[in-house]
């Protein structure tokens, strides 16, 4: 990552109901927040139209923000086989929306993503809405979906990585 360059990220958080995103900006060692939502399909829709909702959401975001790589959080072993099914495929949307878009792609597990964000990989979805808005300095916690978004954004601003163009 370029290290005294400003750049944004995109955080995503798949769900097949609610995909929440997150841009951050990284100037140096500073985070700033950029803005941060859910897209949502109506409860009515298909499952398929919901795929798409997310996908152009994603692109549609991009579109607007101009980030320069995407993070995202890994599909984590669910009890519920269709439910896992289900998010792998609003994962993979989001993740083709961002290598459509010409994005660098990097995926982090939720274990890494807590523990980059709160110290502790077993941290609960309140603490990492916390230690969210602390981190961002936020005047308020953003809902769970886009604080778990963000998180991932941070995760990836705080790793060694760098771009596949080698900046």
């Amino acid at each position: 990552m370029p290290q005294n360059k400003t750049y944004r990220i995109l955080g995503i958080d798949p769900g097949s109901r609610a995909t929440g995103y997150g841009v951050i900006e990284k100037e140096g060692n500073r985070l700033h927040f950029v803005t941060c939502g859910v897209i949502r399909g109506k409860a009515r829709q298909g499952f398929s139209e919901r795929l798409k909702i997310i996908h152009d959401g994603i692109c549609e975001i991009i579109e607007n923000q101009s980030p320069l790589v995407a993070a995202v959080e890994d599909v984590f072993v669910a009890v519920n086989p269709r439910s896992a099914l289900k998010l792998g495929h609003a994962r993979g949307v989001a993740l083709l929306a961002a290598m459509q878009n010409g994005l660098d792609v990097h995926d982090y597990t939720p274990r890494m993503i807590k523990q980059a964000v709160v110290g502790y990989g077993n941290a609960d979805k309140q603490q990492v809405q916390q230690m969210v808005r602390v981190l961002l300095q936020l005047s308020s916690s953003p809902s769970q979906d886009a604080a778990d978004a963000l998180a991932v954004a941070i995760c990836h601003a705080n790793q060694p990585f760098k771009l596949k163009n080698g900046t």
